[in-house]
């Protein structure tokens, strides 16, 4: 099972960088914020599928990109990279891992920096300027775990998007979505990434999970990231969504090549998830319109 989009494309570091750092990584020299983001984070085919989808479904450009829950910004950082006239703002409540951000990814950008706003405040905080694509990435909307909550949330966003603006969060289900697992997956920079599907109650959809990593010299950062969530079904999420005042909600479901169900990374709107239906895990976006 596909827990997160798997890397496919273009790395977020330079291929000779990525090869002097191949043989380093052991739990006390790793950095848990370079793991992630070499594990778990694909920016430029995040931003490649927003940015194609947006323009098809509003026949606009999209300019101004805000990041809730926003980490370490990379995507915010990859999405002003597409020229002088793009600007990201980021949100996120983590001091530590908002400076790391700025060190290792926005600074880096040099001039284009200063199109970057990053903020250490709750995601329902209002940003500097509306949105034309918001996203709240990687399950991390999962932390509301109320329909209040989640509710307040998803109106804040609609107020605030730019008119014809677009919130995009993911997602993942199927059979295997809550089960208890782990799952590995290798990293071609020289380690394994562990997606710890650790508890499930399915009384209140309270859903704790970790990420490890495990590497070459049989050394392990356990529990480097962790998650308590609440479980949200697609049809929970669209049914909040509606009652936050969007016009319009769209799912677009990861696509497979082959018969193993893995995920290629090409999204195709299915409203009702027909593609899907039979697989043990899916990974698929929803897309809501203001």
């Amino acid at each position: 099972m596909q827990q997160f989009r798997s890397r496919r494309n273009q790395p977020s570091l330079h291929t000779a960088t990525r090869k002097k750092r191949a043989h380093k990584y052991t739990a006390r020299t790793a950095d848990k914020h370079e793991l992630y983001q070499l594990a778990v984070q694909s920016p430029e085919a995040d931003l490649e599928f927003l940015v194609k989808a947006y323009k098809k479904i509003t026949g606009r450009v999209a300019t101004h990109f805000r990041e809730d829950f926003c980490g370490t910004a990379l995507l915010a950082c990859e999405w002003v990279k597409q020229g002088a006239k793009y600007s990201a703002e980021g949100f996120d409540l983590d001091a530590k891992t908002l400076a790391w951000g700025w060190k290792n990814n926005v600074t880096p950008l040099e001039a284009a920096s200063d199109r970057i706003v990053l903020h250490e405040a709750d995601v329902r905080e209002k940003g500097d300027k509306p949105a034309h694509i918001r996203v709240a990435q990687n399950f991390s909307y999962c932390v509301f775990k109320t329909r209040a909550e989640l509710l307040d949330y998803f109106k804040r966003v609609r107020s605030e998007l730019a008119p014809g603006g677009m919130f995009a969060i993911d997602i993942y289900g199927g059979n295997e979505g809550t089960e208890k697992l782990e799952e590995e997956r290798k990293i071609e920079e020289g380690f394994t990434y562990v997606w710890d599907q650790y508890e499930y109650l399915p009384g209140n959809g309270h859903y704790t999970c970790y990420i490890h990593f495990r590497f070459k010299d049989g050394s392990e950062m356990k529990r480097a990231f962790a998650y308590d969530w609440r479980f949200w079904t697609m049809p929970e999420l669209k049914d909040v969504l509606s009652d936050a005042g969007f016009s319009e909600i769209q799912s677009w479901f990861e696509q497979s090549d082959d018969d193993e169900g893995e995920g290629n990374g090409i999204y195709k709107r299915d409203d009702a998830g027909r593609s899907s239906r039979d697989c043990a895990g899916w990974v698929a976006y929803i897309l809501a319109l203001k």
